[in-house]
C-alpha cells in the first residue's frame, strides 16, 4: 500500500506541472521574420501581407498543437489515475480488508464478515478466509457453551452435595446425643464405656469430615458461579403435585408442616431448579429460625398479577425475622445478614432462589410477619 501511494504521489507531482510547462514553451515560440534587404515599396507591401498571413496560420497551428498536447496530457493523467484506482480496488483494498479482519479476529471479534471481491485475483482467497472466520466463530461458540455447561455442572453438583452432607451431619448429631446418653448410663452403672467412647470419637470424625466436604463444595460452587455467565434453567410443563413432593422430602430440616395441598394443575418450571429453590428456602429457615416451618399453597387470579395465572407457595417460620434494614439486600450475591456470623454459608441461597424464579417466568417476594415469610409465584399453563 505504501509503495502504491508513493508512486501515485510521484505520478501526480510529475503530471501536474506539465500543462504550465507546455503553455510556457509554446508562448515563447514565435515566427521570426527574415532579414529585409533593399526592396521597393511595392515589394515590401506584398511581403508584409504574406508575413501577416503566415503569422496567423502559425498562431492557429500553435494553438491547435497546444490544445492537442493538453488533451493528450489529460488523457494520460486520467488513465494514470484510473490505473492506480483499479490497482487499489482489485489488489490493494482486498489485502487491506483482510488485514483489518485479521486484526479483528486477533482481538476476538468474529462477527464481521469479509466482503467478497468478485473478478479479483483474491476472490477464492477471501472466500476461504471468510470460511475460516466462520469456522473459528462456530468453534469458539461451541467452546464457550462447553465451558459454561461444565461450570454449570460443577456448580450444580457442588450445590446439590449440601443436602446429603446436611443429612450426614444431622444423623451424626442424633447418634451423638444417643450415645452420650448411653455413656452417662454406663458411667452411672459402672459398666465398660470404651466401646461407646470409640463410637463417639468416630462420630466426631465423620461430622468433621462432612463439614470439610461442605466447605469444599461451597468453595467450588462459588468459583464456578463467578465464572458462569448464566445458569441454565430449562422450563417444561409439568404437574404441580411435584412441587408438594419437594417439601415433603425435606425431612432433615426439622418439622415442616403442609397446611394444605397444592391445587392440581399444570405449571411451567424447571423441576431441578424448583427443588433447589425449596431446599434453599427451607434450609435457611431451619438454620436461622430453628422453628416449625409452615408451607401453604393457593392460586392467584389473573386480575391480581398482571393478568397472569400463578400458583403461590407461602413458606413461613416463627423465628425473629430479618432486620428491616437488611431485607432489600437478601437477594444480593454473597450478602449475609448480621445474624450469620456463627453460621456457615456463602450468601448465595436467596440470590439463587430469586434468579431461578425469574428465569422460570415467576417471581419471589419476602417480608417479616411474626417470622420470616417467602412467597414464590410459579406460572400456570
Amino acid at each position: 500500500m505504501n509503495y502504491l501511494k508513493r508512486n501515485l504521489i510521484l505520478f501526480i507531482c510529475l503530471m501536474l506541472p506539465c500543462p504550465a510547462v507546455m503553455i510556457l514553451l509554446f508562448s515563447k515560440v514565435q515566427l521570426v521574420p527574415d532579414h529585409i534587404g533593399n526592396y521597393s515599396d511595392e515589394q515590401l507591401k506584398i511581403y508584409s501581407e504574406i508575413r501577416q498571413s503566415l503569422s496567423l496560420s502559425f498562431e492557429t497551428q500553435k494553438r491547435d498543437l497546444l490544445i492537442c498536447m493538453l488533451m493528450i496530457w489529460a488523457l494520460i493523467f486520467i488513465f494514470g489515475l484510473l490505473l492506480f484506482t483499479g490497482i487499489y480496488l482489485k489488489q490493494i483494498r482486498p489485502i487491506r480488508e483482510m488485514e483489518a479482519l485479521a486484526s479483528q479476529i486477533a482481538k476476538g471479534n468474529l462477527d464481521t464478515p469479509l466482503p467478497m471481491q468478485k473478478d479479483s485475483v483474491f476472490e477464492r482467497f477471501t472466500e476461504s478466509f471468510d470460511l475460516m472466520r466462520e469456522e473459528l466463530k462456530t468453534s469458539k461458540e461451541k467452546e464457550r457453551r462447553a465451558q459454561n455447561s461444565k461450570r454449570e455442572l460443577v456448580a450444580g453438583l457442588s450445590h446439590d452435595l449440601k443436602t446429603p452432607v446436611a443429612t450426614i451431619k444431622a444423623t451424626c448429631e442424633v447418634l451423638d446425643l444417643k450415645y452420650r446418653k448411653k455413656l452417662k448410663d454406663a458411667e452411672a452403672n459402672g459398666t465398660d464405656t470404651s466401646e461407646i467412647l470409640s463410637v463417639l470419637e468416630k462420630l466426631d470424625i465423620i461430622s468433621a469430615k462432612a463439614e470439610t466436604i461442605n466447605r469444599l463444595a461451597q468453595n467450588v460452587f462459588s468459583a464456578a458461579l463467578d465464572e458462569t455467565d448464566e445458569i441454565a434453567v430449562n422450563v417444561i410443563e409439568t404437574s404441580s403435585a411435584d412441587i408438594e413432593g419437594y417439601f415433603t422430602n425435606l425431612k432433615d430440616y426439622g418439622n415442616i408442616i403442609l397446611e394444605n395441598h397444592i391445587p392440581e394443575c399444570l405449571v411451567r418450571m424447571d423441576p431441578l431448579r424448583m427443588e433447589q429453590v425449596a431446599d434453599n428456602i427451607v434450609g435457611n429457615s431451619y438454620k436461622y429460625a430453628g422453628t416449625d416451618i409452615l408451607v401453604s399453597f393457593d392460586e392467584i387470579s389473573p386480575s391480581e398479577k398482571d393478568g397472569h395465572r400463578f400458583i403461590r407457595i407461602t413458606i413461613r417460620d416463627k423465628g425473629p425475622g430479618v432486620p428491616d434494614a437488611e431485607l432489600a439486600l437478601l437477594t444480593e450475591k454473597y450478602y449475609r445478614g448480621s445474624n450469620s456470623a456463627d453460621r456457615s454459608g456463602y450468601g448465595l441461597g436467596l440470590y439463587l432462589v430469586n434468579w431461578y424464579m425469574e428465569k422460570q417466568g415467576g417471581g419471589m417476594e419476602y417480608y417479616n410477619d411474626n417470622g420470616f415469610v417467602v412467597e414464590l409465584l410459579v406460572p400456570k399453563v
